[in-house]
């Protein structure tokens, strides 16, 4: 017997558990200002940020390893990581002048993020089951408006102290954590097969998956760079304080939008068709970036918010072409070592804009996201003629 529809509430409610957790992601970003200046250096967002995507990897590797989210309730593991990760990000409080505890910190944060993020699809796709392709946008949308949300908040709360936006976002993750708790294990909801690494690779001969995981690498390469270093332009156009906090928040949120539309349109044009027009679009605004940071305030916004939409709205459609593509008897090993690739190419273009930030004009320092995704469109090509729904 078919299991019955799902009650309407458990969407929404895995949605806003996952954007109130994931709020955690760029917490001390938000408030860098004033971190640096404990600091007493320039710079050190590529570093911070790097710090969470490493703990992030390693995380997925030990929750997928130790089959964490199989052998206990999900609620429950979300509940826990959250609290976790909640008072890993409350804790640059204690030791917020000592550089190399911050980063600790946010690689603990990291870590708990992945019983966040992965946890909460595998709820949505335990009451989703063949269905979860047109819920992908809505679940990936809360993680780009959650990752924003940070800067939210430090714009509502631009004459508190600093210390306020992460006991908020520290706040929120609880709250997530809670409400994670109380949605039931749905009808779909199968234990996952034991993790083989050895043989993933097997994954990578098959065409269909190959080109779709390169064209995610490629839209990684793009993505936490984008997120981590559009405050660093914002305040090179000559933005500041709470103009400059609710301008990354409208820029990086706006990401949700590129998700949802996509995956409402993805059954009439196919996900590999949405994916790679997605990711020509953000190319293009790589391309043109150096031309944009003299440009009228109304030209210039515009073309960042192009640019936010398009950056994160390939997301979900790549995941969902992973996971079509992978082969059955290795779908869980090879979506797991997709994302810790795609999170260590992150790295990569974070270390880049890093170093680049000292050495180079503001207006020319996202051009470096150019490479990824153009080698993502070339590897995705194949995906193009797709009519899979996502």
């Amino acid at each position: 017997m078919e299991p019955s529809s799902p009650p309407r509430w458990i969407l929404p409610a895995i949605v806003i558990a996952q954007l109130l957790a994931t709020s955690l992601w760029f917490a001390p970003n938000a408030v860098i200002g004033e971190l640096q200046a404990e600091w007493s250096i320039s710079g050190g967002e590529g570093i911070v940020t790097t710090a969470v995507q490493l703990g992030f990897i390693t995380g997925t590797l030990c929750f997928a390893l130790w089959a964490i989210a199989d052998r206990h309730h999900p609620g429950a593991v979300f509940l826990v990581s959250a609290l976790i990760g909640a008072a890993a990000n409350a804790s640059v409080l204690l030791f917020h002048d000592a550089f190399a505890a911050v980063l600790a910190a946010r690689f603990l944060v990291g870590f708990c993020l992945a019983g966040v993020y992965p946890v909460g699809m595998k709820m949505a796709a335990g009451w989703y089951g063949g269905g979860l392709g047109w819920a992908l946008g809505f679940l990936t949308g809360a993680l780009v408006l959650g990752t924003a949300s940070a800067h939210l908040l430090r714009a509502v709360g631009a004459d508190w102290n600093w210390h306020l936006v992460l006991l908020g976002t520290s706040t929120l993750a609880v709250v997530a954590g809670a409400l994670a708790y109380c949605i039931p294990e749905g009808p779909y909801l199968k234990r996952g097969a034991p993790i083989r690494f050895g043989g993933v690779l097997q994954a990578f001969r098959v065409p269909r998956f190959r080109a779709s995981a390169m064209g995610y690498f490629g839209h990684m390469w793009e993505l936490y760079g984008f997120w981590a270093f559009v405050p660093v332009w914002l305040a090179a156009y000559g933005l500041g304080g709470t103009q400059l906090s609710l301008g990354a928040f409208i820029i990086i949120g706006v990401g949700a939008l590129g998700c949802v539309v996509g995956g409402l349109l993805v059954r009439r044009f196919g996900g590999g068709k949405i994916a790679i027009s997605q990711l020509g679009v953000s190319a293009l605004c790589c391309l043109v970036s150096p031309l944009f940071l003299a440009a009228p305030p109304v030209v210039f916004a515009a073309f960042l918010l192009v640019w936010g939409i398009t950056v994160a709205g390939d997301s979900p459609q790549f995941s969902a072409l992973n996971a079509r593509n992978a082969p059955p008897e290795l779908v869980g090993s090879a979506l797991t070592m997709a994302n810790c690739i795609g999170f260590s190419v992150s790295i990569g273009s974070l270390t880049l804009l890093e170093w680049l930030q000292h050495q180079v004009d503001p207006a020319w320092l996202l051009l470096a996201l150019l490479p990824g995704p153009l080698l993502g469109i070339v590897a995705a090509r194949p995906l193009w003629h797709s009519q899979e729904s996502g």
